[in-house]
């Protein structure tokens, strides 16, 4: 069985938990008997391996995308380089985890005519939320609900615009918005102009995902929540959580002085959503507290002035110290040497993977009470969720409060509990791929799919 995953990158890019979700992902399924090839876009089609896995890049346009591409449609050029490795790797099945404008219904479309089945996995809150984050007005969860004004006024806030302008720019009728379109007229007023037509053809796109997928998975309840109001038939949704190649929790390494400042540890991307500034400037608002903050950076493409902006934060407290990402398979046994993770999240997550690997070196969370966050940490008993969500103030406090008592942050630590590992959830992904393909044989006559 061959199946071909589908991310928004790949190494030697700089990567995310989608993909670090798939690598791990792909190597459990190697164990099992499943052939994996990981196809992502790329700046140009390329063909090589990477820790054992297949990879095939396809070309897309990275600038000069049509509004209608970025906002629905997708990048033809990338679905025609994407039709080539259909044609040349002939995969039983598409398992696609990325939703953008090279990563879109266009490829999806591709594969089902080819009477290849697809899986969806619903990794990050972009394939719904315009703004990436799922956050109403960029500051209450939202439940995802596909409503064209609602959307397109909280994406036109989130870009800059008051929210009484925001919402009667979301009012334009579809009329105007095509003659706009028409007349070519696009940027600043003219695509504000036509941001609800905009998300009604993304809206339109997303329904088509809903549709079109033969299984769609959920990897965290809220997504759950979110494709019932999308209506999709509970049928055709796996719920399969997020899982980490450390199969029990590690000792933590030993912490006798309780005069020692508090060690704290951040990982992810430098990208607003992460909320490392919030981290950074609630201790700044609490100069005396005794910690150290090692922020280990992943800095994407994009994120370079974000990645600035961070460090001279950080500069300016002696506290705070910005490193190198870790490699992924020294990140439990990094963290193990700390007493706290930090996920100062600003938008709904399905993971983060990050929660898990804490769990696995038997770490407790300090953590946004946010979506797949909340999930996971029960508050006061194996980790701290704060709320609100984007307070300085909370943070602080939060901060000061675990400084102050170092008694409360051990018995956190023997309550952490075991993450769910990834060997688990490549059985379940390898009996949903067995089970579309079954179907899809049976329907040809009953064939069936040989294990």
């Amino acid at each position: 069985m061959k199946i071909l995953h589908v991310t928004y990158g790949y190494w030697p890019d700089p990567v995310g938990g989608t993909e670090q979700y798939v690598a791990a992902l792909s190597r459990e399924l190697r164990h099992l008997g499943v052939e994996s090839i990981v196809a992502a876009p790329g700046p140009a089609d390329d063909r090589y391996e990477h820790d054992g896995i297949q990879v095939r890049r396809f070309r897309h346009l990275a600038d000069g995308a049509s509004l209608e591409a970025l906002y629905g449609d997708g990048d033809v050029r990338a679905a025609e380089a994407f039709d080539e490795i259909l044609n040349d790797e002939a995969p039983d099945l598409v398992h696609q985890h990325a939703w953008s404008p090279a990563c879109s219904i266009a490829l999806v479309q591709r594969a089902k005519a080819r009477g290849i089945p697809v899986v969806f996995t619903y990794h990050t809150p972009a394939v719904s939320c315009p703004r990436g984050t799922l956050l109403r007005r960029g500051t209450e969860p939202c439940d995802g609900r596909l409503d064209a004004h609602e959307c397109a006024a909280c994406t036109l806030q989130g870009l800059g615009l008051g929210r009484v302008t925001s919402g009667i720019l979301a009012r334009t009728p579809a009329s105007l918005a095509e003659v706009i379109a028409r007349a070519g007229a696009a940027g600043g007023p003219w695509t504000a102009l036509r941001m609800r037509a905009l998300i009604a053809r993304r809206h339109a796109a997303i329904a088509r995902l809903f549709t079109d997928a033969d299984r769609i998975v959920a990897l965290s309840p809220w997504v759950e929540r979110l494709l019932e109001l999308a209506r999709v038939p509970r049928s055709r949704v796996s719920v399969s959580a997020h899982g980490t190649a450390v199969s029990a929790v590690r000792p933590a390494a030993s912490r006798e002085r309780s005069d020692a400042p508090l060690r704290i540890a951040h990982l992810g991307r430098l990208h607003p959503a992460k909320g490392t500034e919030i981290l950074i400037r609630a201790l700044a608002d609490a100069p005396r507290l005794d910690v150290t903050l090692d922020v280990f950076a992943i800095v994407q493409p994009g994120d370079e002035e974000h990645a600035r902006a961070i460090g001279r934060l950080a500069s300016a407290d002696p506290r705070v110290r910005v490193r190198t990402p870790l490699a992924h398979e020294d990140v439990v046994d990094r963290l193990s040497e700390y007493d706290l993770v930090a996920v100062p999240s600003q938008g709904l997550e399905t993971g983060p993977l990050v929660v898990l690997e804490a769990f696995a070196a038997g770490v407790p969370v300090v953590g946004s009470a946010l979506g797949g966050i909340a999930d996971k940490i029960r508050d006061g008993i194996n980790g701290v969720l704060v709320q609100p969500h984007d307070s300085i103030a909370a943070w602080r406090d939060a901060l000061v409060r675990c400084d102050a008592d170092r008694g409360w942050i051990a018995s956190l630590r023997t309550r952490v509990p075991p993450p769910r590992t990834m060997a688990a959830v490549a059985g379940e992904m390898r009996s949903l791929y067995l089970g579309q393909l079954l179907h899809l044989r049976q329907g040809d006559g009953g064939q069936g799919f040989p294990a």
